[in-house]
């Protein structure tokens, strides 16, 4: 299977991250923003949005949208229970999944930008501040499930861990912001640092 798309892509890292657990074997090719590609025909002939990861698997298959391309590995290559069998627990699973997708990125992509592809001096703060604060909030959310949840969807480490486990090593590699005590998505993401894919393929400076 190939993977396009670069290694510090945080969608890339989900599909990376999520083969290593399940020890799919992949070719990385290198693609977007430095690396460039993802705008020109062949690319767009696989993915017409031309955005990353794309993959492409030996028969010809191809798949795009990070999350989408998640669900898909889990059930072909997981082992039972890594995308959750009980409809309520897959309906948890997919909740999260979302959520990830159009609420909490949404929130925390302007601090992102802000504080890492922009230069200080063109920085605007009041946006890097309420985009702290929006994802404060939203992290606070994950905490309150996972008061009562040892992982996002039940007591085992599933796929719907992934897309969040992103964020929580990305909100702590920012030095200098206010976190508020989130105990719960502590203890989560302590758990998920214990896991080699996740430090390999996650824990790896932001650009």
């Amino acid at each position: 299977m190939k993977i396009y798309g670069r290694a510090s892509s945080s969608n890339v890292q989900k599909v990376t991250w999520c083969c290593d657990e399940l020890d799919i074997g992949y070719e990385r090719i290198d693609m977007g923003r430095e690396f460039g590609g993802n705008r020109e025909a062949p690319y767009l002939a696989m993915n017409p949005n031309g955005t990353i990861p794309t993959i492409v698997e030996d028969d010809g298959f191809v798949l795009w949208e990070s999350n989408a391309t998640l669900r898909y590995l889990a059930k072909r290559h997981g082992p039972p229970g890594f995308y959750p069998g009980h409809p309520k627990r897959a309906a948890i699973a997919e909740q999260w999944m979302d959520w990830q997708l159009n609420s909490l990125n949404v929130a925390f992509t302007p601090m992102f930008h802000g504080l890492v592809r922009q230069k200080p001096e063109e920085r605007d703060h009041a946006t890097v501040a309420r985009s702290i604060a929006d994802t404060q909030r939203h992290l606070a959310m994950v905490d309150r499930h996972l008061q009562g949840s040892r992982f996002v969807a039940g007591d085992t480490f599933t796929v719907a861990d992934i897309p969040i486990g992103i964020y929580a090593y990305r909100w702590h590699a920012f030095d200098g912001i206010a976190r508020e005590p989130l105990p719960a998505f502590e203890r989560w993401y302590g758990e998920l640092q214990q896991r080699p894919a996740f430090r390999e393929r996650v824990m790896v400076p932001m650009v």
